[in-house]
């Protein structure tokens, strides 16, 4: 069976002051606060998100 990929995300913009849409990018990829990192799969539903809201993420393939 083959190896899921995943992303590694890491929040380093403010979300103060951002669009509710934004906001809400973030919080389904799991990111709780500023250098908050998670490890998510490379979906194309997170990558979409990811793309949403990339000027306030640090991404990282694995």
């Amino acid at each position: 069976m083959a190896k899921k990929k995943q992303v590694s995300v890491t929040l380093v913009r403010s979300l103060s002051g951002r669009i509710a849409s934004h906001k809400a990018c973030v919080a389904g990829l799991g990111i709780r606060r500023m250098h908050h990192t998670v490890v998510v799969d490379d979906t194309p539903e997170n990558r979409g998100m990811i793309n949403k809201v990339s000027y306030m993420l640090a991404v990282e393939e694995l």
